[in-house]
């Protein structure tokens, strides 16, 4: 059989046997023939899938004015998530990781007053609204003028913030050693 150049290139560059003969104009048989004369694998069907959960992430976003991005990928529940190695992910856990370089404690949620907003830093875990909490009961009691239970609440604060401190230096020098 006689097998024109310009097909046998497209089919090892990894090409379909519709994208062959759609580029080239030649008919899908005479490629699939083609391509069983080569003894070329015919091509997996579907999108290729993503190698990692942000992979995925980043194919399904778009951005929008503002410096937000909105989901177009699946929604469950009015929550964005999207399937990776048959695991259901939220995407606001993705966009969380992607920006904190870790897993959120509890929830992910949007923090920048957007509702659906998946942009990576947008969104605030347990922890983060723990802390922003605190630091707004510190904001309503100088603005109410009780600096007495202020300064109170901002001891507390530093003092849960220097005890978050002391729990990841542990958790750091039990992953990294002392040497880190």
């Amino acid at each position: 059989m006689k097998i024109r150049t310009d097909v046998a290139e497209m089919l090892r560059a990894g090409h379909s046997d519709t994208e062959v003969a759609r580029g080239l104009h030649v008919d899908r048989k005479a490629v699939a023939k083609a391509r069983a004369a080569l003894s070329i694998p015919k091509h997996p069907r579907g999108p290729e899938p993503a190698a990692t959960v942000e992979d995925l992430f980043q194919q399904r976003v778009a951005p929008t004015e503002g410096g937000h991005m909105e989901w177009t990928g699946y929604v469950a529940h009015t929550t964005p998530a999207l399937r990776h190695q048959g695991r259901l992910t939220s995407a606001y856990r993705v966009a969380f990781r992607i920006a904190n370089g870790r897993e959120p404690e509890g929830y992910a949620l949007p923090s920048c007053g957007r509702d659906g907003c998946v942009m990576p830093g947008h969104h605030a875990d347990r922890a983060d609204r723990k802390r922003a909490e605190a630091k707004a009961a510190v904001t309503r009691a100088w603005v109410r003028g009780r600096k007495r239970a202020a300064r109170a609440l901002e001891r507390e604060r530093a003092k849960a913030e220097a005890a978050r401190e002391q729990r990841l230096d542990a958790l750091y020098a039990d992953i990294f050693g002392d040497s880190a």
